[in-house]
């Protein structure tokens, strides 16, 4: 009798864990059946998400799985005019789809190669087709502003802004503003789009609207205007429509830290002497790229004892700047350079305590302090233009003030 109780005990729990067991199933099944990605429903199918490891080929992946009686080679063959299996990376991410009978035959395999576009291998006809999609974009404009927090990128970071567009935002002021002199407590303010991927995953700055920093106690607008509406070529003026590009940059290296400045006696560190110092030393570490200030033809390279590897460059017949102390020259004389053109790397080279270019500047033949010069400006717009361009930037701008408190 007791052996007969027993047994009902026994099937009693067996069949309790078995409906359990069936209600997690359907729970499951229901959660999956919800998710659909790729333009596939998960529920379909047996679904393995897996990355790129070492070793991994397209080849060696579908050779673990049951792909039928397809061959691995004649697959690469059918889909290499839409996907070629070479672009396969270390680390991407891929998808196989199966199919849920006990055969567990891949039916679909999927590479994302980035967060935008992704690669269907479809397997599940007689004839394999390969096709790429690329996932929506939407793009969201947004302004931020107040103070700098310390630097520029720092304070992009804090507001969870893509690094890249500090880099995209010193080339546009790059003719106005000095960054190394950009202080914490600045007033700026920036209006940009992003954009996101599916309108949820976050893919980067898109472009720059319109900006504004405090620089020197003076608030410097920037605004993308084409004067030729039909042409895509896109400069930035302030809100006077004046245009920020100058003939000059102000700097021949980007975020980085004046060490020396222009002065009629300062101790030379390396000859203990005092003397002249007819340049501004910008401090970087080595091979950080050096660029002409401005457009012209260079005259001199070389090497002297003081001066290490050097290179000078004539803008016309007033201007000249020359770059010291370079660990490599990367042009030649006689050769074309443009503004903005690396001509060398930072370097030691000559008469120098640490990794730094010495900026020299000429006017009329005469060594002055690059720093106090008042350069010629760029290109003004022409006044047919100017009508649209107050209009267009006025939501812009009172959008940029409002949130510094201007």
């Amino acid at each position: 009798m007791k052996q007969v109780f027993a047994l009902i005990i026994v099937l009693f729990s067996i069949l309790s864990c078995s409906k359990t067991d069936e209600t997690l199933d359907d729970k499951t099944s229901k959660t999956a059946s919800k998710k659909v990605e790729f333009g596939f429903t998960y529920a379909d199918f047996n679904v393995v998400h897996d990355t790129i490891k070492k070793g991994d080929t397209f080849g060696t992946i579908l050779q673990k799985q049951n792909i039928g009686n397809k061959k691995v080679y004649d697959i690469i063959e059918k889909v290499k005019d839409t996907f070629d299996v070479r672009i396969m990376r270390f680390d991407k991410p891929y998808t196989l789809l199966r199919s849920r009978h006990k055969k567990n035959e891949l039916q679909v395999f999927i590479y994302q190669p980035n967060a935008l576009n992704y690669y269907v291998i479809d397997l599940r006809d007689t004839t394999v087709t390969a096709y790429k999609k690329t996932r929506p974009i939407k793009i969201k404009q947004r302004t931020i502003g107040g103070l700098l927090k310390g630097s520029l990128s720092e304070t992009l970071e804090s507001a969870r802004v893509e690094g890249a567009l500090a880099s995209r935002i010193s080339k546009i002021f790059a003719w106005s503003i000095d960054f190394f002199k950009l202080k914490k407590g600045d007033r700026f303010a920036l209006t940009f789009t992003e954009r996101y991927i599916n309108d949820t995953i976050y893919d980067g700055v898109d472009s720059l609207q319109a900006a504004f920093f405090e620089y020197k106690g003076k608030i410097i607008y920037a605004f993308p205007f084409a004067q030729n509406p039909s042409s895509d070529k896109v400069e930035y003026y302030d809100e006077d429509g004046k245009t920020l590009k100058n003939f000059f940059l102000k700097t021949p290296i980007k975020f980085s830290r004046i060490s020396s400045r222009f002065t009629s006696n300062r101790f030379h560190p390396v000859q203990h002497t005092w003397k002249a110092h007819k340049g501004t030393d910008y401090a970087a570490p080595y091979g950080t790229p050096i660029t002409t200030t401005a457009a012209g033809v260079v005259e001199q390279t070389g090497f002297t004892t003081g001066n290490g590897n050097f290179v000078k460059v004539k803008h016309n017949s007033t201007y000249s700047t020359q770059y010291l102390h370079m660990s490599r020259i990367l042009v030649r004389r006689g050769q074309h350079v443009i503004q903005g053109q690396v001509i060398g790397r930072v370097g030691s080279t000559g008469l120098a305590t640490g990794p730094h270019v010495c900026y020299r500047f000429w006017k009329n033949g005469v060594q002055v302090d690059a720093l106090k010069l008042k350069l010629p400006n760029g290109e003004p717009m022409n006044s047919s233009s100017k009508k649209r361009f107050l209009k267009q930037i006025e939501p812009l701008k009172r959008e940029l003030d409002s949130v510094a408190n201007l």
